[in-house]
C-alpha cells in the first residue's frame, strides 16, 4: 500500500533523463547546422556587429551566390538595395530568384512582386505596372491593386486608378475615387470642357457627397460660364457641407462679387464667416475688403477686434501692418517696421498647412500630400492655428 501510494516518484527521474535526452539531440542538430553554414555567413554577422554595412553585405552576397538555400536571404539583401537606392543590384538579385527553377510557385510570385517594386522604384513605370497586372490573378492580388493604384495615381491616369479603387474593400476608398473624379474634372476645366468637367463632379458627388472640393470646382466651371450668380451659390453652399474649407475660396468668391458690383455683400458674408469660423486666410481676405471700402483705420479696428478673438503671431504680424501707416513719428515707425521684421522670421515657420498624416509642411494647400500621398490630410488651416503660441 506504501510503495503504490509512492509509485510516482519513480517517474521524476525518467522525466530527467528524457529532458536531458532532448537537449542534447537539439545541440547536436544546431551544431550540425551551424557548420552547414558557410564561412561567409559568420563574417557578415561580425561586420555587422562592428557597425561595417557595405562589408557585411558583401559577405552575405558571397553565401547567397554560393548556397542555394538561402532564400529568404536573397529577398532581404534585395529590399535592403532598393532600400538604399540601389536599383539595378536589387533587380538583378529578384531576377536570379525567378530564373530558379527549383523554387515554388509561391517563392516565385513573392519575387515577381518585388521585382515590380523595384521597377517602380526606379522609375519605369510601365515594367512595374506589367508586372502587377499580371500577378492581379494570384494570391498577391490585393497587394498588386495598391502597388498599381500607386501607378496611375503617379502618371495621372485617374480614369484607370478609378477603376482599380473600385475594386477595393477599403471603406474609405469612396473618398479616394471622389478625388479622382476631381482630378479628371479639373484637366476637362483647363481645356474648357464644362459638359465633362461637370459630369465628373456629378459623380464625385455621387460617390462622397461630403467632397468639398467637388463644390469648389463647381463653382469655378460656373464662374467661367460666365454664370456668377450661380458660382456665388455653390460657394455659399460649403458652409453647409464643410465651414472649415470656406477660406479656400473666399478671394474668389469677393473676385466673383466684384464682377456684379456686390462688395458691400460680399463684405458682410466673409464678415459672418469669420465671426463664426476664425481663420487667419479669413482674416486676410476680410481686411483686403475693408481696406479698399473703408480705409486704414477700419481696417486696423477690425485687426485688433480679432487679435483680441483669437490672439496669433500671424494676426499681430498683421497688427502692425495695418498700424504702420497711421505712425507719423518717425523713430516709432522704425520701431515698428523693426518689430515687424523680426516677427516675419518667425512667423513664416508658422504661416503653413500640415499633413495630418506625415507633418509634412508646405506654403500652399494641396488636396493630396506630396510627401506621402495622403489625399484630404492636409487641414485647410495655418499650422498656428492648432497651436497658436500666444
Amino acid at each position: 500500500m506504501e510503495l503504490e501510494s509512492y509509485w510516482y516518484l519513480l517517474l521524476i527521474p525518467l522525466f530527467f533523463a528524457l529532458g536531458w535526452l532532448a537537449a542534447r539531440v537539439d545541440i547536436h542538430h544546431v551544431v550540425r547546422e551551424s557548420r552547414e553554414l558557410p564561412r561567409s555567413y559568420f563574417q557578415g554577422l561580425n561586420f555587422l556587429l562592428n557597425e561595417q554595412p557595405d562589408k557585411a553585405i558583401d559577405a552575405f552576397l558571397e553565401v547567397a551566390r554560393h548556397n542555394t538555400q538561402t532564400v529568404e536571404l536573397n529577398f532581404a539583401l534585395g529590399g535592403l538595395f532598393r532600400r538604399r537606392g540601389e536599383t539595378e543590384r536589387a533587380i538583378r538579385m529578384h531576377q536570379s530568384l525567378i530564373e530558379r527553377e527549383d523554387l515554388g510557385r509561391e517563392v516565385n510570385l513573392q519575387a515577381l512582386f518585388e521585382l515590380g517594386q523595384d521597377y517602380l522604384k526606379a522609375g519605369l513605370l510601365d515594367r512595374s505596372e506589367a508586372i502587377f497586372v499580371k500577378l492581379k490573378d494570384s494570391s498577391l492580388r490585393e497587394e498588386a491593386e495598391r502597388q498599381l493604384l500607386e501607378i496611375y495615381q503617379i502618371e495621372k491616369e485617374w480614369e484607370k486608378a478609378i477603376q482599380i479603387a473600385g475594386e477595393s474593400a477599403d471603406p474609405y476608398v469612396d473618398k479616394i475615387i471622389a478625388q479622382f473624379h476631381c482630378e479628371i474634372a479639373e484637366r476637362e476645366l483647363s481645356r474648357s470642357d464644362f459638359a465633362a468637367a461637370n459630369a465628373h463632379l456629378e459623380s464625385a458627388r455621387s460617390v462622397y457627397r461630403q467632397c468639398v472640393r467637388a463644390s469648389i470646382l463647381a463653382g469655378e466651371v460656373a464662374a467661367r460660364q460666365n454664370m456668377p450668380e450661380e458660382a456665388i451659390r455653390i460657394w455659399q453652399d460649403i458652409e453647409r457641407q464643410n465651414p472649415a474649407y470656406l477660406a479656400l475660396i473666399a478671394q474668389r468668391l469677393l473676385e466673383t462679387c466684384r464682377q456684379l458690383n456686390r462688395q458691400e455683400e460680399a463684405l458682410a458674408l466673409l464678415r459672418a464667416w469669420l465671426e463664426n469660423y476664425p481663420s487667419l486666410d479669413l482674416l486676410d481676405c476680410v481686411y483686403q475688403l475693408e481696406l479698399a471700402a473703408s480705409g486704414i483705420d477700419a481696417a486696423y479696428r477690425l485687426i485688433r477686434a480679432e487679435l483680441k478673438r483669437n490672439p496669433t503671431l500671424l494676426g499681430l504680424e498683421k497688427l502692425i501692418d495695418a498700424r504702420l501707416p497711421m505712425v507719423t513719428d518717425p523713430e516709432r515707425r522704425d520701431d515698428l517696421a523693426l518689430s515687424r521684421t523680426i516677427l516675419q522670421s518667425y512667423t513664416r515657420r508658422l504661416a503653413r498647412y500640415h499633413c495630418e498624416n506625415c507633418g509634412f509642411r508646405a506654403r500652399q494647400f494641396y488636396w493630396r500630400c506630396p510627401a506621402c500621398g495622403g489625399w484630404e490630410t492636409y487641414p485647410p488651416r495655418r499650422a498656428e492655428e492648432f497651436n497658436s503660441p500666444l
